[in-house]
């Protein structure tokens, strides 16, 4: 399902003596935080900051959020930063995890056999692992690759696969 804002990462301290916050990016890298100049406090997008610089340090990105000095950095800790999914520049057939989890899988050749639902994504490195979990509370692990991810349609919160054999050997 696609949401109109959505989780960029958490606040997990602050950066030296100018109010610059840590940020703890939940997305592919601290630098894809960089093409933001405006972040959310709120999943409804109504308490926004203006981004004035970020730039990737490690694995987080340092902030430094307009109108924020060190004390109020301080006190942001623990906050999660919220971006505007129009804001995000997605190549076409890319969608973000958080939605496609909740989105229900069905069979490509059959659309009749429903799988379950896809509740988790793991980063594997070599491609991401969906987690399908079906109305009997089974787990199964289906690669994301092109010839077993056949048609994603977050809008519609429906997935179609071909999986691979076995992989559904098990259910109920």
């Amino acid at each position: 399902m696609i949401k109109r804002f959505l989780e960029i990462g958490q606040i997990v301290g602050t950066h030296g003596v100018r109010g610059e916050v840590r940020v703890d990016p939940w997305c592919d890298s601290p630098s894809f935080i960089k093409g933001f100049k405006r972040l959310y406090l709120d999943a409804n997008g109504t308490n926004e900051v203006e981004v004035r610089a970020c730039r990737p340090h490690g694995n987080v990105a340092l902030l430094s959020l307009s109108g924020v000095d060190t004390e109020q950095a301080a006190a942001m800790r623990g906050k999660v930063l919220y971006m505007r999914r129009s804001d995000a520049r997605l190549p076409k057939g890319h969608f973000f995890i958080s939605e496609l989890i909740g989105c229900d899988v069905f069979d490509a050749d059959d659309p009749s056999l429903r799988y379950g639902t896809l509740s988790d994504v793991s980063k594997t490195g070599a491609n991401d692992v969906w987690h399908v979990t079906n109305d009997a509370g089974q787990e199964f692990l289906v690669p994301a690759i092109p010839p077993v991810v056949i048609d994603t349609d977050v809008e519609q919160n429906v997935v179609r696969i071909r999986p691979l054999k076995g992989i559904f050997d098990d259910a109920d």
